[in-house]
């Protein structure tokens, strides 16, 4: 019996405005480029009922949830999240990117909101018990992080107008973090062109792709911005014209065989 295929979870951490959606989507771009089915996601959302609960999560004023609320509104959304998008897509093999999992909780309301690390890992191992095979994190100063993450002006602020202080102290959360799970998390440094960080995420994510079937890989030369269709002809494009020989004439299949008369013999 033939094995379900079985794709690769890989995640981004890191503190806010570290750069992780940007990365996420470049290497989405690099690993279809190469032939892989790639589904890109994030936390929290990703799924519908998630999406509905990241805008509970992210809006309103710091003191909206306590960190124990919003540890139990995240494993939600999570749980919906890892049924609808992610152990569908790895099981059929595909490569999931996630922007944010689990780690991002264990900082957050683990470490930095609250002294909830024992809750938040016996609550995950209870409703999610999934880890990524890869994880960056993104690492970056805790102030170009916070200036970049101020001026998107999305509307979701909630976590960033916490301020500095936190930033600084999720920064050191996640390289601790890092540390903890080393066989899984690669620390990227995050202050340079967006380009570089991209090929060095993808370099690293190389060796963990030899599990996986590629599909066809795209060829540049023939990118759907470059390809162009071919001329109309009434033959085919090279060589001469195809001589074809009529088709017989099919006339209606008599109902009963032909009679022919007696001769007799001598």
């Amino acid at each position: 019996m033939t094995p379900s295929p079985t794709g690769l979870f890989i995640t981004l951490e890191g503190i806010d405005g570290s750069g992780k959606s940007t990365q996420a989507q470049l290497l989405a771009e690099g690993l279809r480029a190469m032939g892989y089915d790639v589904v890109r996601t994030r936390e929290p959302g990703g799924s519908p009922g998630a999406e509905e609960i990241r805008s509970l999560v992210l809006e309103g004023p710091p003191d909206r949830w306590s960190p124990e609320s919003e540890l139990l509104l995240f494993t939600a959304a999570r749980r919906d999240h890892l049924e609808k998008t992610i152990r569908p897509a790895l099981a059929q093999g595909k490569v999931v990117i996630c922007d944010r999992f689990a780690d991002s909780t264990r900082i957050y309301q683990g470490i930095t909101r609250a002294d909830l690390r024992n809750t938040v890992d016996a609550l995950h191992d209870l409703m999610i018990g999934q880890e990524p095979d890869l994880t960056y994190v993104i690492d970056i100063a805790p102030e170009q992080g916070l200036a970049r993450a101020q001026g998107r002006q999305a509307g979701e602020q909630r976590f960033e107008d916490f301020g500095l202080a936190m930033q600084a102290k999720m920064r050191a959360g996640f390289l601790a973090l890092a540390c903890e799970f080393s066989q899984r998390c690669h620390v990227i440094e995050g202050n340079r062109p967006p380009s570089q960080v991209a090929a060095e995420l993808l370099n690293i994510a190389r060796p963990h792709l030899s599990r996986l079937r590629p599909l066809a890989p795209i060829d540049p030369a023939k990118s759907p911005a470059r390809l162009t269709p071919p001329p109309p002809h009434p033959h085919r494009s090279h060589g001469p014209p195809l001589r074809r020989k009529p088709k017989p004439s099919l006339g209606k299949p008599p109902s009963k065989p032909p009679s022919f008369p007696h001769v007799p013999t001598a």
